[in-house]
């Protein structure tokens, strides 16, 4: 037992070491989300966050989302940060980021834009 538990406070201390950031992720009440951004969040979860850290400016393959409409310009592309851009990204896709026209609703864009933009 006492081995166990040093094992556990060993790794618990190697977690704070290297400077982990993990944090519970919020529910979507705990973020005030009403259906259609829930709806949103499920899309952007599916097929968004592999690339795309929702709140962090940090990136993983693409870039982190946060408060992307809250800037003039998105990050990258230096393109206005409006839902008509966003969307274009989204439909056509960019460099290495794959296009989602065929596999995403008028109205999933729409959540997900509705989500995004409370990020």
């Amino acid at each position: 037992m006492a081995c166990a538990s040093l094992a556990v406070s060993i790794f618990a201390a190697m977690l704070g070491a290297a400077g982990c950031d993990v944090e519970r992720r919020k529910t979507d009440a705990e973020l005030g989300l009403n259906a259609q951004q829930a709806a949103g969040r499920r899309i952007y979860d599916k097929d968004c966050d592999r690339c795309h850290e929702p709140y962090s400016t940090r990136g993983k393959k693409g870039p982190g989302l946060k408060a992307v409409f809250q800037h003039k310009y998105l990050p990258i592309s230096g393109l206005p940060a409006n839902d008509e851009r966003v969307t274009d990204i989204i439909r056509l896709g960019r460099k290495e980021m794959p296009a989602y026209s065929q596999t995403l609703s008028e109205q999933d864009l729409q959540d997900l834009l509705a989500y995004m933009h409370t990020l």
